[in-house]
């Protein structure tokens, strides 16, 4: 993906996760901005981030994000909510560039969404743990926030099982304690959960408003790309995707098909060399 290195605006938008949940976002920032090039580094090799330490969780995230800032892009997305609470306030000191993560979009639009009040969060654990969407809604002061930490969702999607018996059955297992509590607004606190919208809308019912972190936060990019005056010209030619992972290359652009479709052509072991 080459571009001129003085024009800002040509530059792609950098996409970061600890693995392949954050292409949900990189699918919603496509969508919502189909003239833009994006520059996706997933660390695969070291995934999941949710069980490790804070501090680790801190070094190989900055880690990565350095490598996008160095690859050169005009804005940075860190599309991992395990990441987003770890390093949110360090990225955005350490950066020339804007930083959006995935949480406080989320949040926004459940704190608008809710009618009751009563909001259910949907995360791993390590999400969970970290109460990073408990400290969130701690802007909206009316909201009664339930947590509900669904391990089985991320193996299941990343296993292709995103309908089914089974899927049935653990979702059930998850949702039926915050149907119980009567949330009508309900956080995908999890970029790969977007893949299981219909059994989510399904056990939750209709009368429940489900927020996809994904979506909300390519509409912050579209905002902060917008408002500083960075949103690609049309007088380029068309944009480029480009996809880096710390693991397999092949295993990636497997996997990662699930989640994007067809975007995904060549995927490469470190940004800037080739396949």
């Amino acid at each position: 993906m080459t571009v001129d290195p003085t024009d800002e605006s040509a530059q792609p938008i950098g996409i970061f996760d600890s693995g392949f949940g954050g292409l949900t976002v990189a699918r919603a920032v496509i969508d919502q901005l189909p003239n833009e090039s994006v520059a996706y580094l997933g660390d695969t090799a070291r995934a999941p981030y949710g069980p490790r330490p804070i501090a680790q969780t801190r070094e190989f995230a900055l880690e990565c994000l350095d490598r996008l800032v160095d690859h050169g892009v005009k804005v940075l997305v860190i599309a991992c909510n395990t990441a987003s609470a770890a390093v949110l306030h360090d990225a955005r000191e350490r950066y020339s560039v804007p930083v959006v993560e995935v949480i406080r979009p989320a949040v926004r639009r459940a704190a608008l969404a809710t009618r009751n009040h009563r909001i259910g969060v949907i995360s791993t654990e390590g999400t969970h743990r970290s109460r990073a969407y408990l400290d969130a809604f701690a802007a909206a002061p009316r909201a009664q926030l339930f947590s509900q930490p669904c391990p089985r969702f991320v193996e299941l999607v990343e296993a292709g099982t995103t309908s089914g018996r089974e899927v049935l059955e653990v979702a059930h297992e998850y949702l039926d304690p915050l149907r119980e509590v009567d949330v009508d607004t309900l956080v995908l606190g999890c970029t790969h959960y977007p893949l299981l919208t219909g059994v989510l809308s399904y056990v939750m019912g209709e009368g429940v408003t489900l927020v996809s972190s994904a979506e909300e936060t390519a509409k912050d990019v579209y905002r902060v790309l917008a408002d500083r005056g960075l949103l690609r010209p049309d007088t380029l030619p068309g944009p480029g995707y480009g996809f880096t992972t710390t693991g397999d290359p092949d295993e990636f652009r497997s996997l990662a098909r699930r989640f994007l479709g067809p975007e995904v052509a060549t995927v490469i072991g470190n940004i800037g060399d080739e396949a």
